[in-house]
């Protein structure tokens, strides 16, 4: 099946050659038909299975360029993903006129409102910014064609409930309506059955076809000792570019910190870092010139970057969901990937849960102090 035989027109088709993308994924190829025939969807699908383009191609295909209304709003929980598929979105508007606008917090408001007298077809946005474009009446959702909550389970997870409903209250009935979420717990369901018209549930398989790509490996060491086991398998590895995975914001302040007195070339990316800022490291990250990117979950959620060769989870993830996800950013694309993950005594139960998730027992690494 490829992207022609989906329905999808030949403009974006050699758009989407250019960037490689030759074979739809398989959540795109169950999604794609479903969206562009108008079904409600809940999808469920993680972060590098190709989930952005399984909403943004039918919706580019359902668009009405002449129309002077906003037809489609996605929904997502963070800046770093509004900016993402903002890119996907305008990489795509080569092939169709359609005016896309984003709207997140951290970026000038003024300059949103001025862009949103042009005719808008395509809004990305997080809830908190929309909702203060809804309040200024400079937004007008009803006569939206389509709306995508992305990552729904993140989104409810940082308290964005009210505010989603607000901002659904907004749209007509008549809607379709588009869910996808890495995870569908029963929080996510209610939302989506709240709100949808007898939807169509598609679910792709967890990461694990990835995780054979990908080459895992523990160091086992101490709290004290793991900043200088870090150095250590950095000046062994040297990767080309690398995620650094930390706990908290101050982990991350403090690990870049030292990584710089050390000559790492690293940058670090977490909520409180001012947005102009955070869009110019991604930039910069992805074009090679960060070697090494120190990061939380929340600003690294949806980071869709190819050529991550290497992942260390210098703090241990929270649950052996946030690990696949963690290192399902590396081993994209049929490519190797190899993770580290650095444990104290104090990590090891939550070690015994991720080895039994994923099914083997991780190979310890050993290093030379």
């Amino acid at each position: 099946m490829d992207f022609k035989q989906l329905g999808i027109n030949n403009l974006l088709v050699d758009i989407l050659k250019n960037a490689g993308i030759t074979e739809p994924t398989p959540i795109q190829e169950q999604c794609i038909g479903l969206v562009k025939g108008g079904a409600d969807v809940i999808a469920e699908a993680q972060t590098g299975t190709g989930k952005t383009l399984a909403f943004l191609l039918p919706i580019f295909e359902n668009t009405d360029a002449d129309s002077e209304y906003v037809q489609s709003l996605i929904i997502t929980p963070t800046r770093e993903l509004a900016i993402q598929i903002t890119e996907e979105a305008n990489k795509l508007a080569k092939a169709k006129e359609i005016n896309i606008l984003a709207a997140y917090g951290g970026k000038d408001i003024s300059s949103q409102v001025k862009k949103l007298k042009n005719n808008i077809h395509m809004i990305i946005a997080t809830p908190g910014r929309l909702l203060d474009h809804i309040g200024r009446e400079t937004v007008d959702l009803s006569k939206l064609k389509t709306l995508v909550l992305d990552e729904a389970d993140q989104m409810l997870l940082m308290g964005f409930k009210n505010e989603v409903e607000d901002i659904i209250k907004q749209t007509p009935k008549t809607r379709q309506t588009l869910c996808f979420s890495a995870t569908i717990d029963s929080q996510v369901k209610k939302l989506a059955y709240k709100y949808m018209n007898n939807p169509v549930s598609v679910s792709v398989q967890k990461e694990s076809v990835t995780l054979e790509n990908i080459k895992q490996q523990v160091v086992e060491t101490t709290d004290r000792r793991k900043q200088e086991a870090l150095f250590s398998v950095l000046d062994q590895d040297r990767p080309f570019m690398a995620i650094i995975f930390c706990r908290t914001k101050v982990r991350v302040d403090n690990l870049e910190e030292a990584m710089h007195l050390r000559g790492f070339n690293c940058e670090k990316l977490h909520s409180d870092i001012l947005q102009s800022k955070r869009e110019r490291i991604m930039k910069t990250f992805r074009k090679g010139d960060i070697q090494y990117l120190i990061a939380t979950d929340v600003a690294a959620r949806g980071l869709d970057i190819s050529g991550v060769g290497h992942i260390y989870n210098y703090d241990i993830p929270e649950n052996s969901e946030s690990y696949i996800h963690r290192i399902g950013r590396t081993g994209r694309a049929g490519e190797k990937g190899y993770t580290c993950l650095f444990v104290a005594p104090k990590d090891m139960e939550i070690l015994e849960e991720i080895e039994k998730t994923i099914g083997f027992k991780v190979e310890r690494r050993n290093i030379s102090e």
